[in-house]
């Protein structure tokens, strides 16, 4: 009997509040943990340009045969696209290779597995605080783990000088994990002039970047939130990202992202990228067609492509008109502490500051469900259950 020797897991702190949530029999109760868009009805919808590409698939597909381990390849094309721009150097250089992944989370395991197997890279440094599940995918792909300052509690903004006070301790060849836009969970996102001072010093300390991109269009817009990136690829010869359309496609359940080398040549990317390749198939071969095929249908169709930024665009305007509602509503609830940096942050999330007592008891007395970090997912509200939420705030700070 071996089984019986195995501990009982804690319960994620994300997945596991959604499933306490569920399980709440109270009829008037709010999750906004978890980290899924919601409409003004309180879905999460299909957007019209996915269905429109499904059908074209449908209509088209003949085969069901395995794809390649580097998935579908008009895809990985379209990925570097949205990332760099057709234009960049990287792209038009052909430094840079990609490999379709499951999802955001399956693509930072390729990207950590990959280099923890074939370099001297052992250490991540990863924002203070950052998204609860990536200690836990780097710890499982054997990656040491550091912190840097972000987060300055008192300002509720973020703090930079700490942040790169911190990272000048990194030694060469270390990793840095980078949120290429809408911060998770602060909303707080580093200015143009910052990202290239980071980049300079990753260039002169020999460090690694690894961008989790999972909100790119979320934040101020497609090409805009894409600028760190850029400016980083500009600057340093290495790096990793890693993306997900989890988000702006909407396709949570398709599991759908991208890992993606950049290397100084492309004769360098090539032998690394093909030991990425070898970590796919030690982990899953190779990868599900229909999210990639969604992605690559709807850029390389003008019309699929410009529904797609539209409704990307609502859904990025809805989100920030929460913010100010929050806010607004707050004040008219009559909290007197000052909340207005949550519409100066961007993205899905925001940081509160709301303490983990606090947020207990938004859960227990209220049937409000957030994030122990006091992380709130601002793409859960709507204007239906912005009164029951910040009533519930209202009480819990009085």
């Amino acid at each position: 009997m071996i089984f019986t020797q195995v501990e009982l897991a804690p319960a994620d702190p994300i997945l596991g509040l959604t499933d306490a949530f569920k399980a709440d029999t109270r009829t008037e109760k709010v999750n906004l943990g978890v980290g899924i868009y919601k409409d003004e009805s309180g879905s999460t919808p299909i957007l019209k340009s996915v269905k429109l590409a499904e059908e074209k698939i449908l209509a088209t597909e003949n085969s069901k045969s395995y794809l390649g381990i580097e998935g579908v390849q008009a895809y990985n094309r379209v990925v570097q696209e949205l990332l760099f721009g057709a234009e960049h150097s990287v792209v038009k250089n052909k430094r840079a290779l990609t490999a379709q992944a499951p999802g955001g989370t399956g693509s930072l395991r390729v990207a950590a597995e990959f280099l923890v197997r074939n370099t001297e890279s052992k250490t991540i440094w990863v924002s203070n605080p950052t998204w609860a599940n990536h200690q836990n995918i780097f710890k499982s792909a054997s990656l040491g783990i550091q912190q840097y300052r972000y987060y300055n509690a008192e300002t509720h903004g973020k703090d930079f000088d700490a942040m790169l006070t911190d990272l000048s301790q990194a030694k060469a060849g270390d990793l840095v994990l980078l949120h290429g836009c809408c911060h998770n969970p602060t909303g707080i996102d580093l200015n143009e002039t910052e990202w290239q001072r980071v980049a300079d010093l990753c260039l002169k300390q020999d460090l690694v970047p690894l961008f989790d991109f999972a909100y790119q269009g979320f934040g101020v817009g497609i090409n805009e939130d894409a600028k760190g990136l850029r400016i980083v690829a500009d600057t340093v010869p290495e790096l990793l990202i890693a993306n997900s359309f989890s988000k702006n496609f909407g396709l949570y359940n398709e599991r759908i992202g991208a890992v993606t080398l950049v290397a100084d040549t492309e004769t360098t990317v090539a032998k690394a990228f093909s030991q990425v390749k070898s970590t796919i198939r030690g982990n899953y071969s190779n990868p599900p067609a229909h999210g990639a095929l969604i992605v690559s249908t709807i850029l390389a169709d003008e019309e699929l492509k410009s529904l797609w930024e539209s409704e990307l665009k609502e859904m990025r305007e809805r989100i920030a008109k929460m913010r100010t509602l929050f806010v607004e509503s707050l004040k008219a609830e009559g909290v007197t502490q000052d909340f207005s940096f949550i519409s100066r942050q961007n993205g899905m999330f925001s940081f509160s500051g709301l303490t983990k007592e606090q947020v207990t008891q938004l859960k227990e007395v209220h049937a409000v469900y957030i994030v122990g970090s006091g992380r709130i997912s601002v793409a859960g509200m709507t204007r239906t259950n912005m009164p029951v939420i910040c009533k519930a705030i209202a009480k819990v700070l009085a």
